[in-house]
């Protein structure tokens, strides 16, 4: 019998949308963005489409160092048969205490599953590259920041939905706020992080994107034309978002010994 000590992280994508034709073409699907931003070297990503009902096994979860589960068109508080089953992973993977990254759909289902509540957003529509505030009790909620340089009061973001937190699960903190929305981001512990944009996302997926909801009538062209005129003044902060979820995800954990026969 021979022990290893297996250093290698292993992460896991839970897709809740389908790849658009463009972020096919362009960057070969949603998982390579994703993975492109999160992924470093000698790590193993997997890829389960929940969208498609294809979910990782019970038996599988704990050799996984963390989830993130992407943004979505479907509303984070309906009742198809992969949300619901969705929300049941969740909740195992909070008991577990996994860590978890839930992006826009991502940050509302993690909500909903962890007892929360998901509507409307009261405000409409909200597209574009938005400035975020963060509380000022920021560090204390996030101890996975603690080696930052340099945190901002302030992060521009890019933000595409029109659902949004009501009402945050009851141990969750809210650690960043907006003018339009109340709950732009929210922790649990060291475990649970949900952000309401999209870290991962550049400048010409969202110009694709608004320019898909135009055509399937969800805003008009007035709306997106807007959108689009200030999107061109402003730069999203992404190494800030990306560095905020690197550190969140890749907290230190012990690897666990793998008996070899």
């Amino acid at each position: 019998m021979k022990i290893d000590v297996v250093d290698q992280k292993r992460y896991a994508l839970l897709l809740a949308a389908r790849d658009s034709d463009y972020v096919r073409m362009k960057y070969g699907g949603y998982f390579n963005v994703f993975v492109d931003v999160y992924g470093s070297e000698g790590e193993v990503w997997d890829l389960f489409r929940v969208v498609d009902g294809e979910f990782p096994e019970d038996k599988e979860l704990n050799k996984y160092d963390g989830f993130i589960v992407s943004g979505s068109p479907y509303d984070a508080y309906g009742d198809d048969i992969w949300i619901l089953r969705l929300c049941l992973l969740l909740q195992t993977l909070d008991f577990m205490k996994k860590k978890v990254l839930g992006v826009c759909f991502g940050h509302q289902v993690l909500c909903r599953a962890l007892g929360g509540h998901v509507g409307k957003a009261l405000g409409g529509w909200e597209v574009g590259i938005k400035q975020v505030s963060f509380v000022d009790d920021f560090l204390q909620y996030c101890p996975f920041m603690q080696d930052f340089h340099h945190i901002p009061h302030h992060a521009s973001i890019i933000e595409c939905h029109q659902d949004e937190v009501w009402e945050p699960p009851i141990d969750a903190k809210v650690i960043a706020y907006s003018e339009k929305t109340a709950v732009e981001a929210f922790c649990i512990d060291d475990h649970i992080l949900g952000i309401q944009g999209h870290p991962e996302y550049t400048k010409d997926i969202l110009d694709n994107l608004i320019g898909r909801l135009v055509d399937n009538n969800s805003i008009d062209m007035d709306f997106a034309e807007e959108a689009r005129k200030k999107m061109e003044l402003v730069e999203p902060d992404r190494k800030f978002w990306e560095e905020m979820c690197r550190n969140f995800l890749k907290g230190r954990k012990e690897s666990r010994p793998i008996l070899l026969c």
